[in-house]
């Protein structure tokens, strides 16, 4: 593509600059607005400077990767709502066996569930977990830390529902579910491996220095505890707290004495009683027999009214009867309670087999966008709520953000300088060499950690899968997947270079009981050794 004219060129720089600069630094003093607003202000200065016209701006917005992660995140919040991080953050301490078996748990957990759910959403749930578990065993937090976030990244190449960017490769490669799974897999599984070896090596003394692994292996996290962290609304536990507490009160009144005709029965017949015998003397003392013989007779009928009543009154208060109406309250209780655990589980049930039903459909070829968006609104139909609660949890901020990034990206493509320095590397770049498959990732790699993996992809996805195709289809794949690989794993180079890393350092930081920071320098000593190593060896094994 030849350049664009000079107004054009300067133009579409400065407003790609300011949407790169609002994008990596989102609190500069001069323009504190955020990342949303400044991919929205890089989108609209493409426009208003007329590097693109608004119709070209309004196709450059990618609908199937947009309505892909929309659906992802609705399907996060219901699982979220199912337990089942909750039962992921038991498992990081069940029956662990110290520090290290506690770091590799983590490394493993927390790849898989990037793989399913996203990174980002697993690093959300899983942080409190994380520190929770190592401030209760007197263990450091920061290797925890750091194995959390880099296996996020890591596991999170595996699929493409595991991060934005996978999102865009397998929408635009239209690479099917099942052909990224296998083809990026085996590099995933050994890049979680190396990268558990790496921490270990780095932090086996740290670990070590700790207490005994059997008195770290008893300190095991309570089921109480975990629940305590879950990512749900606090409302909930609220609303079921109330009618608990309205439950035992209820109880405590069909219960009482009072009410069973021991005492409200009997003070209302003293009281009558007494009424009627003031009554019955001042007739008398007017002298009239009739009067005296009328009243008498509705004394005596009072009389017996009240005898039934503190008859029947005795009944209900005898010890056989009030032990009875108890044990009626608590079987009452106890088939509600068991009413609502079974609905609850079969609730928990049908979102773990409308989940695992969208994965099969995506296995099976099955367009990705709509099967999510179906197991989506399947979850909301099933759960026969109002879904505003759930949708008020998706990140709209984000699928805004992925709006203005897709409009400023294409109107920086339109001056024609990313075209312009790839025909400069191209002919070094050629993944069918070994060489070119270096230079390749060092690109990404550099891009990523300065312009985000995202608008990386962007830039230079169509690019590199041209040249490869050149040399055959298989090798355009590859390069496809190449380039979810490397640019999924340079985001471990810095704690600038991904959100997930981003997200575990700010839940640390906010936590209340168990709050840490993790420091950029301490982050980027790991960093640096883990991307290379793990790009490396993961570079060897994606297959087209």
């Amino acid at each position: 593509m030849a350049m664009a004219s000079t107004e054009k060129l300067v133009l579409g720089s400065v407003a790609f600059a300011i949407f790169w600069v609002l994008a990596v630094f989102p609190a500069v003093p001069f323009m504190p607005i955020g990342r949303t607003a400044g991919s929205l202000l890089g989108a609209m200065l493409m426009v208003v400077f007329q590097v693109i016209t608004p119709d070209q701006a309004y196709d450059a917005i990618d609908l199937p990767i947009l309505g892909l992660l929309f659906a992802t995140m609705v399907v996060s919040v219901y699982l979220e709502r199912a337990d089942m991080f909750k039962y992921l953050g038991t498992l990081l301490s069940w029956r662990s066996r110290g520090p290290r078996d506690l770091l590799c748990r983590i490394c493993l957990i927390s790849a898989v569930s990037s793989a399913l759910f996203t990174n980002d959403t697993s690093c959300v749930v899983l942080t409190e977990f994380v520190l929770k578990i190592a401030r209760q065993q007197n263990l450091p937090p920061h290797p925890f830390l750091l194995a959390l976030a880099s296996s996020a990244n890591i596991g999170s190449s595996a699929t493409p529902i595991g991060n934005p960017q996978n999102l865009v490769i397998a929408v635009q490669s239209k690479i099917s579910f099942g052909g990224f799974l296998i083809g990026i897999l085996p590099a995933m599984l050994v890049g979680v491996l190396v990268n558990a070896l790496i921490l270990l090596c780095m932090f086996w003394k740290l670990l070590s220095d700790r207490k005994d692994e059997e008195d770290a292996a008893a300190e095991v996290v309570g089921d109480e505890d975990v629940v305590s962290h879950q990512f749900s609304p606090a409302t909930m536990s609220h609303v079921n707290s109330q009618e608990i507490n309205g439950a035992l009160e209820l109880t405590s009144i069909h219960s009482s004495p009072s009410i069973n005709g021991c005492e409200n029965h009997a003070e209302p017949t003293l009281r009558n009683r007494g009424n009627s015998t003031d009554s019955f003397g001042f007739e008398r003392a007017m002298g009239g027999d009739e009067i005296e013989k009328d009243v008498s007779v509705g004394f005596e009928s009072a009389r017996n009214s009240i005898a039934s009543k503190e008859s029947l009154g005795s009944k209900m208060a005898s010890p056989t009867n009030g032990i009875a109406h108890l044990d009626k309250v608590e079987l009452d209780k106890e088939n509600l309670r068991f009413s609502k655990k079974w609905s609850n589980v079969a609730w928990k049930t049908c979102v773990y087999l409308v989940t695992g039903g969208m994965l099969v459909g995506l296995l099976m070829g099955l367009n990705m966008s709509w099967t999510a968006l179906t197991a989506a609104l399947a979850l909301m139909v099933l759960d026969f709520k109002d879904a505003r609660p759930c949708l008020e949890k998706v990140s709209y901020s984000l699928l805004i953000f992925f709006c203005g990034m897709f409009i400023t990206v294409d109107g920086f493509n339109e001056t024609g300088i990313p075209s312009t320095l790839w025909d400069l590397m191209e002919p070094y770049a050629k993944i069918d060499r070994v060489t070119g498959t270096i230079l390749l990732a060092v690109v990404i790699i550099v891009l990523s950690n300065l312009a985000s993996n995202v608008p990386t992809v962007l830039l230079l996805g169509a690019r590199v899968a041209a040249s490869a195709a050149a040399i055959s289809p298989a090798s355009e794949k590859k390069a496809w997947l190449i380039l979810a690989w490397v640019s999924t794993v340079a985001g471990n180079l810095s704690l600038l270079g991904s959100a997930a890393n981003l997200i575990v350092c700010e839940q640390a930081r906010r936590a209340k009981h168990y709050s840490y920071n993790l420091s950029f320098w301490s982050h980027l000593k790991f960093g640096v050794p883990s991307t290379i190593v793990v790009t490396a060896v993961g570079l060897a094994l994606v297959r087209g």
